[in-house]
């Protein structure tokens, strides 16, 4: 399965029109086309709208929007609503609300609400998709399927310790195996029953909160378990949409969200998608690994950008508009990295409740001549003029950055380091190494096929999985790259530490044992001497975790100014077979990370045209043969750069010579079709 049928890369978005008398129907459309949107997203929260009561469903209104938008030329992405419980449901049903991790039973209210153990509301909602797919699967506007919204939460109710001990048993098969993985015999926790297990929360293992756990095999199996369990009700629901359908399905994720594995849903989706609300102070690269993580989810497949803002969020302190030409280019920013959609979310003002000042394309007064709704109906014309010439084409990378939720769980959970290291944070970290020096890059799993790139960098790669090292080793051998670090190599599945020097079994890869890890409050630094067969130093502020490194092998390319270990490794480089592997055992600043990532894309030339230009983000797509070379700039000042490729700007239709030297503004974009 592929993504949706579409003649251009769809534009538009989340559309409520059940919110509003048809008379404003009328004004939605008439902007509509004075926009260029041609896919509108539809019926994302209807279920108390379609289905008032349990013996009672009505499709009258969902009737005359899938109708309108027939009749107006647009294609639907339709949703089975049922990502918020009606009221009506958890009245009947009280099982439907969740349970806390301090252990209160929630009462009706919010949005992700519904617990997915709950029998009621896994009926109920596989019902309303088999009724939704038989009664619109033939409709000639609707091009796919997009079930639930954000799916997300965690829930710790008596159901859900139910299917928790009943997904142990399938997991382990034996009490014995799983006290050995769950290391049991610590503290006296042998079970001798399984319904002698609970949920881990505030009421049984944790103390202070989600990140202290006494039992660090219980949280993770539980945070595994959680995945697994909201997933199943969205493969019953993709099950009774297929009773009538053949349509592509998706649903809407979130990125680099902690509490669901997107890696243990990707078979299941047909396409991947998601909406992009960048966290307030992150750099513009964590959209870009964003992008490459959903992206990575289909093995290279393109995605859909399911929502983004076209102005502000609403939902945090401070609530900032986007600047005039950052929303066209965070747009194309995601289709340089895979998109082949550009929605929003809303298409209109709400005019109450919590989003009703969440950005729109158009306001409460349903405006067309704000700078907002001008930008929106620029880049619709943009996108129509492109056509679909990039649709399907996939990124040519040659580096790797992987990607581990069970990792992020077992290093945040884990006792005796840091608590301030932050899995998610030093991802980041490397990524925007990577992404200012150019590298066209995938984000993949650690279960992915490795043999097809130059460079893998495994960052904080705390849980070694299955064959991970080996295959590892096989991309330094055929002389390839691996970039590694502290706090890697340090457990097994069961999140049970390696019986051998650490970094366990990559000890032999990157050549070093490490005696001790020291860890310091975050406001202790220790200055790190970056250097390598006599370049200029760099030095790097490093804090959090300080590995003492032995050498095996490895040669010292950085070492420790302070404190007992001062002189010692802290980063190194090792042959191995014709490549190499560097362990960087601290947390480096990101001078010291962006030294490190450089080396190593050296290495295989793989340093991008343009990584003396800061915040100048370049990447590639192709499809039949044809490369298509996407500059961004990010920076507030204009840049002036010499193209290194022949070509078609794509956006302005100007033809670049190699060589010539191309002015780029602010925010601006180029997309250079090249010959």
């Amino acid at each position: 399965m592929t993504l949706p049928a579409t003649d251009r890369i769809p534009y538009g978005g989340d559309y409520n029109p059940e919110q509003w008398d048809e008379a404003v129907w009328d004004e939605d459309y008439r902007a509509f086309d004075l926009a260029h949107i041609d896919m509108l997203t539809v019926g994302v929260f209807t279920w108390s709208l379609t289905q008032p009561d349990e013996d009672t469903y009505d499709f009258t209104v969902l009737d005359g929007i899938l109708d309108r938008a027939e009749r107006e030329g647009r294609k639907v992405c339709l949703a089975t609503g049922t990502a918020a419980v009606p009221p009506w449901l958890a009245h009947r049903h009280p099982d439907v609300c969740r349970t806390d991790f301090e252990g209160r039973r929630h009462l009706f209210g919010v949005r992700h609400n519904a617990c997915a153990s709950s029998p009621a509301y896994r009926r109920l909602a596989t019902e309303m998709a088999r009724r939704i797919a038989e009664r619109y699967g033939d409709h000639p506007s609707v091009i796919a399927w997009h079930i639930n919204n954000e799916y997300g939460g965690v829930c710790y109710c008596d159901l859900c310790a139910e299917e928790f001990r009943a997904w142990l048993q399938e997991r382990y098969g034996s009490l014995d195996r799983l006290n050995e993985a769950w290391n049991t015999t610590f503290w006296s926790h042998r079970f001798t029953d399984w319904a002698q297990i609970v949920p881990p929360n505030m009421l049984s293992e944790h103390w202070r909160g989600p990140n202290h756990t006494a039992f660090q095999g219980i949280t993770l199996d539980y945070s595994r378990f959680n995945t697994d369990n909201i997933l199943r009700t969205f493969r019953e629901e993709k099950d009774a949409i297929r009773e009538s359908s053949d349509l592509p399905v998706t649903t809407n994720m979130m990125a680099i969200y902690r509490h669901l594995d997107y890696h243990r849903w990707a078979e299941h989706l047909d396409f991947a998608s998601w909406d992009n609300y960048p966290t307030d102070g992150s750099p513009v690269s964590r959209m870009a690994l964003s992008h490459a993580l959903m992206r990575g989810l289909k093995g290279g497949q393109p995605f859909w950008l399911m929502e983004q803002t076209p102005t502000m969020t609403a939902t945090r302190d401070y609530n900032p508009v986007k600047r005039p030409g950052i929303m066209r280019l965070w747009s194309w920013q995601a289709i340089a990295h895979g998109s082949d959609s550009v929605l929003f979310f809303q298409m209109r003002h709400s005019k109450g409740a919590s989003e009703k000042y969440h950005g729109a394309i158009l306001n409460h007064a349903g405006r067309t001549d704000t700078r907002a709704f001008a930008e929106i109906a620029e880049l619709g014309a943009e996108l129509e003029r492109v056509g679909a010439v990039l649709l399907g084409a996939r990124t040519p990378a040659r580096v790797a950055v992987l990607f581990d939720w069970d990792s992020w769980w077992a290093l945040e959970i884990t006792d005796g380091h840091s608590r301030a290291v932050g899995y998610e944070k030093q991802v980041v970290a490397y990524h925007e190494a990577l992404w200012q020096a150019g590298a066209v890059l995938d984000v993949v799993p650690v279960t992915a096929d490795l043999t097809d790139y130059d460079v893998v960098v495994a960052p904080f790669l705390h849980m070694l999985k299955g064959d991970i090292a080996t295959r590892l080793e096989d991309v330094a051998r055929r002389g390839g790259t691996v970039v590694t670090t502290v706090m890697s190599g340090r457990v097994d599945e069961d999140d049970n530490a390696f019986l051998m020097d650490v970094p366990g079994p990559l000890g032999a890869l990157t050549g070093v044992r490490v005696d001790e890890t020291d860890s310091l409050p975050p406001e202790t630094v220790n200055t790190v001497v970056l250097t390598r067969d006599g370049s200029d130093e760099v030095r790097s502020a490093a804090r959090h975790v300080f590995d003492v490194v032995q050498p095996q092998g490895a040669e010292a390319v950085g070492v420790y100014t302070e404190d007992f270990y001062a002189g010692t490794p802290a980063v190194t480089r090792h042959g191995f077979g014709e490549g190499s592997a560097w362990y960087v055992a601290t947390c480096l600043d990101q001078d010291g990370v962006d030294w490190v990532i450089r080396q190593a894309l050296a290495e295989h030339g793989l340093v991008g045209p343009f990584a003396g230009v800061r915040d100048l983000e370049h990447t590639t797509r192709a499809i039949d043969g044809r490369r298509y070379e996407f500059l961004l700039n990010h920076a507030a000042e204009t840049v002036t750069v010499a193209a290194p490729w022949e070509g078609t700007d794509i956006l302005s239709g100007r033809d670049v010579s190699e060589g010539e030297q191309v002015e780029i503004a602010p925010a601006g974009v180029l997309v250079i079709a090249t010959r």
